[in-house]
C-alpha cells in the first residue's frame, strides 16, 4: 500500500478532503524523522514503537579482493509492532 492509497482511504473512511488528509500523514512522518533524528523513540500504543538501534563497529570481509575492512558504529531506524498488532496479524 502507498502513501497515496493511504490517504484515500482514510479520505474515504473519514469524509475529510485528501488534502487535509495528506498534509495530516506527511506532517506525522515529519514529526517521525525529526523524533529519530534528535535520537527519540516514538511510541504509539496499540500499534507499535518507531526507535532507533545502534549498531557496533564490526570488520566487515570483502571476498572478491580478500580483504578486511571497518564498519563504523552506526544508528539505523526500527520499528516494533506493539503485542497487540502482533495478535491481528496471527
Amino acid at each position: 500500500m502507498t502513501k497515496q492509497e493511504i490517504v484515500k482511504q482514510i479520505a474515504r473512511e473519514t469524509g475529510v478532503e485528501a488534502t487535509t488528509v495528506s498534509a495530516v500523514v506527511e506532517g506525522f512522518m515529519k514529526e517521525v524523522r525529526v523524533a529519530q533524528i534528535r535520537k527519540e523513540n516514538v511510541f504509539l500504543r496499540g500499534f507499535g514503537t518507531f526507535l532507533i538501534k545502534h549498531r557496533k563497529e564490526k570488520t566487515a570481509r570483502n571476498i572478491t579482493k580478500n580483504t578486511t575492512l571497518k564498519i563504523p558504529a552506526h544508528d539505523i531506524p526500527a520499528f516494533k509492532a506493539s503485542p497487540e498488532f502482533l495478535r491481528l496479524l496471527k
